[in-house]
C-alpha cells in the first residue's frame, strides 16, 4: 500500500470535496481517500500497481484537476480582478438607481436595458469558472453550490433576456422585471466571500505554513576542500554541508567536524540550546548559534525530520472526526433539496400570484440563499487550525478523530520511567558478590548497557571497551549479552524466575527497597553475581500536570514494569490514586483493555519505549520522547519534546476546537432554518423583502462567520502560556 498527499484544483465548496471524495473511493485500486477542502488537498491510500499518473485521471474524471504534490509556492490573491469588478459593481448599481429613478420622467428603456446587459457580460466572464463548476456538478450527478447559483443565476439571466427582447419589439413595461444586475451582483459576493474565505484558509494554515519554512532555501556544500552554495533540492544523502553562526540547517544529519550550540525551540518548544560535537545529530530547521560545523546528510527533502512532522500534521488534517460525518450527511442531500424546494417555491408562487415575474425572484433567491459552504467549512477549518497550533506546542496528533477522543478521556494511565520522570539515572548505591573488582564488574555492565536504548543505560558511563556480543532484548525483563565465554544478564525482579534463580542477600534488598531505588538484578550465566540501586527524579512538570488532571475529575494511574517500592515512592509524592508495578509489557495491554471493557476510556502516557502494545490498546496512547522516531512510532500522539505539561495543553486545544465545532455546525444550520422561510417571503407581513442580491451577501457573511469563529482557535489560552 502506498500514500500521497496530491494538491486539487477546482474545489471551492463542501459538495466538491465530498462528492471528489466518493469518486475516489469507487475506483479500483484505491483504498481509502480523504478531501480536505480547507488545504484543498486529497490524501490518498492505493495499492502499489496503481500510479501517480492514475490518480490524476481519476481526479479529473470528477471534474476537478490534481496539482500534483503540494508545494511551499505562493498563490495568486485575485485582488486586482476584485478591486476592478467592485468598481463595476459600484458603476453598475449607481446606474441602476440612478436611471430607474429618471425612468418615472424620462422613457429611455431600451438605453436602460442595453446598458445593463453591456455591463454585466464582464461579470459572467469572471464568473466563468463558477459555472464551469456548477455545469460539471450536474454533468457528474452531484450538483455543488455552483450549482445552484449557476442554476439561479442562469435562469434569472434568460428570463431577463426574453424581456429585453419584448422591450425591443415595443412591450417598454417590461423594464421593471429586468434583472441583469442581479445577475452581476450575485456574481460579484460570490467572488468577495471566495477571496475572504481564501484570506481566512491562508490564516488558518499559517501554523503549517510557519513549519513549511523552517527549512532554508539555500545550503553550503562542501566539496575537495571547496565551498559552494547551492538549492536545498540539490542537496543529497552524504553531501558534507557547512552550517556556520546564524544559519539554519537544510537537512538531518550528524556533526563529522566542529562544535556549536544550535536552537531547535521548533522542534522541542524548549528556549535552551543544545550543544553539537562529533557524533552529534543535526535536525532540519535547527539554527547554528556560535560554532562552525560540519556534518554529513543523513536525510533530505520529503524524508527529514521536520518535513515527516508536516506530512503528519497534514495526514491528520485530512482525517475526518466522527462529528463530521454528520455534516458530510447533510451536505451531499443538501444541494438536491434546495433544488427541489427552489422548484416548488417556483410551481407554488407561480400558481398563487399568477407572477412569472415572482415566481422567478423566489426560484433565484431561494437557490442563491442557501449555501453549502458554511455547513462545510463548519469542521475542517477548526480541524485545521488545531492540528496546526498543536503542532507549533510540540504536539503531533496523527488524525482528527484522536483529537476529539481526548475529549471523553476519564483515565490516564502514566508509564513511570521517562514519562512522570526524568529518565536520568544515578547509581546509588551497589553490591558486588563476585570475584570481580567493583572496576571490573562495573565495566562489564556499562558495555553491555552501552548497546541498549532504556533510560537506565544512561546511569552507566563506559572507561574500559570491553568486546560485547551475542546482543539481545528479552522483553519485559531485561537484556541478555555474552563477554568472553560468560553469559550476563541484566534486568528487573522478573530475571529471577526467568532463570529460575534467587537472591540469597535479603537484607541488602531491603536496603535499596527503602531507598526507592530502581534494583538491578546482575547475573553472570545462572548465578546472582551483583545489585545496583538506580535512582531517578520527578519531572518538575508532573506535579502541575497530576493536580490539574485530578482538578478535571480524571482518575490517574501508574502502570510500571518497575519494583513496588520504587512505584509507590513516585505515587505518593504525585498523590496518584493508583499505581500497578512489577507489570510485563504484554501485561499492561491486558490492564488497559480491562478498563476499556469496563466502561473507561483511557489515555496511555509512556516514553514510546517497549510501550507500543498499551499505546495502541489505549483509546488515546501518547509518547513523550523528543527522541523518538515519528515515522514508526505506535502512540496516536507524540510530545516531541519531555514535557508532559503538553498533554494539558492537547486537552485543553481539543476542548476548544470541539466547542467551536459545534458553534460552527450551530450557526450554519441556524442560517439555513432562517434565511431559506425569508427567501421564500415568511416576514413580508412586516415589510422584509429578499431578492438575488442580497441572498449572495447573506450567504457571504455565513462563510465569514465560520471563518472567523474557527480562527478563534488560535487564541486558545495555553498552559503557562499564551500563544
Amino acid at each position: 500500500m502506498k500514500k500521497i498527499i496530491l494538491k486539487i484544483g477546482g474545489m471551492t465548496c463542501t459538495s466538491c470535496s465530498n462528492s471528489l471524495e466518493k469518486h475516489l473511493r469507487k475506483q479500483d485500486g484505491i483504498i481509502n481517500a480523504n478531501v480536505n477542502l480547507v488545504l484543498e488537498e486529497a490524501y490518498i491510500e492505493y495499492e502499489d500497481n496503481l500510479t501517480i499518473e492514475d490518480l490524476d485521471k481519476y481526479i479529473a474524471k470528477s471534474g476537478f484537476k490534481s496539482l500534483g504534490i503540494p508545494k511551499n509556492t505562493k498563490e495568486k490573491s485575485g485582488l486586482i480582478p476584485l478591486i476592478v469588478f467592485s468598481i463595476l459593481a459600484i458603476v453598475l448599481l449607481s446606474f441602476s438607481i440612478v436611471f430607474m429613478t429618471a425612468l418615472k420622467k424620462i422613457d429611455y428603456p431600451l438605453v436602460f436595458t442595453i446598458t445593463s446587459l453591456v455591463l454585466i457580460l464582464p461579470f459572467l466572464v469572471y464568473g466563468f469558472d463558477i459555472f464551469k463548476s456548477g455545469i460539471k456538478g450536474f454533468i457528474h450527478l452531484s450538483p455543488n453550490m455552483h450549482s445552484l447559483v449557476t442554476l439561479g443565476v442562469f435562469t434569472s439571466f434568460i428570463y431577463s433576456f426574453i424581456e429585453m427582447i419584448l422591450i425591443i419589439n415595443g412591450y417598454t413595461e417590461y423594464v421593471k422585471t429586468i434583472y441583469f444586475e442581479s445577475c452581476a451582483i450575485v456574481i460579484y459576493f460570490i467572488k468577495l466571500g471566495r477571496f475572504i474565505d481564501h484570506k481566512g484558509k491562508v490564516k488558518t494554515k499559517k501554523a503549517l505554513t510557519e513549519l513549511m519554512e523552517i527549512t532554508p532555501s539555500k545550503a553550503i556544500l562542501l566539496k575537495d576542500g571547496v565551498e559552494k552554495e547551492i538549492d536545498i533540492d540539490e542537496v543529497k544523502v552524504d553531501d558534507i554541508l557547512v552550517l556556520k553562526p546564524g544559519m539554519k540547517a537544510s537537512s538531518d544529519g550528524i556533526v563529522i567536524n566542529g562544535g556549536a550550540h544550535f536552537d531547535e525551540a521548533f522542534l522541542t518548544g524548549e528556549a535552551i540550546s543544545s550543544k553539537k560535537t562529533n557524533g552529534s545529530n543535526i535536525i532540519a530547521g535547527s539554527i547554528n548559534l556560535d560554532g562552525y560545523i560540519e556534518y554529513r546528510v543523513l536525510k533530505n527533502g520529503r524524508d527529514s525530520t521536520i518535513s515527516e512532522i508536516v506530512n503528519l500534521v497534514k495526514e491528520a488534517s485530512n482525517s475526518k472526526a466522527k462529528i463530521s460525518k454528520l455534516a458530510d450527511k447533510i451536505s451531499s442531500v443538501f444541494v438536491p433539496c434546495i433544488i427541489l424546494i427552489a422548484l416548488i417555491s417556483f410551481v407554488v408562487f407561480y400558481l398563487v400570484t399568477d407572477s412569472f415575474n415572482t415566481a422567478i425572484i423566489k426560484f433565484t433567491t431561494v437557490l442563491v440563499i442557501a449555501c453549502p459552504c458554511a455547513l462545510g467549512l463548519a469542521t475542517p477549518l477548526a480541524l485545521v487550525v488545531a492540528h496546526g497550533l498543536c503542532a507549533s506546542n510540540s504536539i503531533l496528533v496523527k488524525n482528527s478523530t484522536t483529537l476529539e477522543d481526548i475529549n471523553k478521556i476519564n483515565r490516564i494511565i502514566f508509564d513511570k520511567t521517562g514519562t512522570l520522570t526524568k529518565g536520568h539515572f544515578v547509581i546509588t548505591e551497589y553490591y558486588n558478590y563476585s570475584t570481580m573488582d567493583d572496576k571490573e564488574l562495573l565495566d562489564i555492565v556499562s558495555n553491555i548497557e552501552s548497546n541498549s536504548s532504556h533510560p537506565i543505560s544512561k546511569a552507566f558511563t563506559i572507561n574500559n571497551k570491553i568486546n560485547v556480543s551475542d546482543y539481545k532484548n528479552i522483553e519485559g525483563i531485561g537484556i541478555e549479552a555474552k563477554v568472553g565465554s560468560n553469559t550476563y544478564y541484566l534486568g528487573s525482579n522478573k530475571l529471577l524466575s526467568y532463570l529460575n534463580i534467587s537472591v540469597n542477600n535479603k537484607d541488602d534488598l531491603e536496603s535499596l527497597y527503602g531507598l526507592g531505588s530502581t534494583i538491578m538484578y546482575i547475573a553472570k550465566n545462572s548465578e546472582i553475581v551483583g545489585l545496583i540501586g538506580l535512582n531517578d527524579t520527578i519531572k518538575d512538570d508532573a506535579f502541575d500536570v497530576v493536580k490539574e488532571f485530578k482538578n478535571r475529575g480524571i482518575k490517574l494511574s501508574i502502570l510500571t514494569g518497575d519494583n513496588e517500592a520504587s512505584a509507590n515512592r513516585v505515587k505518593e509524592i504525585l498523590e496518584i490514586d493508583e499505581c500497578i508495578s512489577n507489570v510485563y509489557p504484554k501485561d499492561k495491554k491486558i490492564i488497559i483493555d480491562a478498563y476499556i471493557k469496563n466502561g473507561e476510556n483511557v489515555m496511555m502516557i509512556g516514553d514510546g519505549i517497549n510501550d507500543a502494545p498499551s499505546l495502541i490498546s489505549a483509546n488515546v496512547g501518547v509518547s513523550v520522547n523528543k527522541d523518538c522516531n515519528i515515522a514508526s512510532d505506535a502512540s496516536d500522539v507524540i510530545i516531541i519534546n519531555d514535557n508532559i505539561d503538553s498533554i494539558i495543553n492537547m486537552f485543553l486545544i481539543s476542548n476548544k476546537t470541539f466547542r467551536i465545532i459545534k458553534e460552527n455546525l450551530f450557526w450554519a444550520f441556524f442560517y439555513n432554518i432562517i434565511m431559506i422561510p425569508i427567501a421564500l417571503g415568511a416576514l413580508e407581513f412586516a415589510g422584509v423583502y429578499m431578492n438575488p442580491m442580497i441572498a449572495s451577501l447573506a450567504m457571504m457573511i455565513s462563510s465569514i462567520t465560520v471563518i472567523l469563529n474557527s480562527l478563534r482557535i488560535r487564541r486558545t489560552k495555553l498552559w503557562k502560556k499564551e500563544l
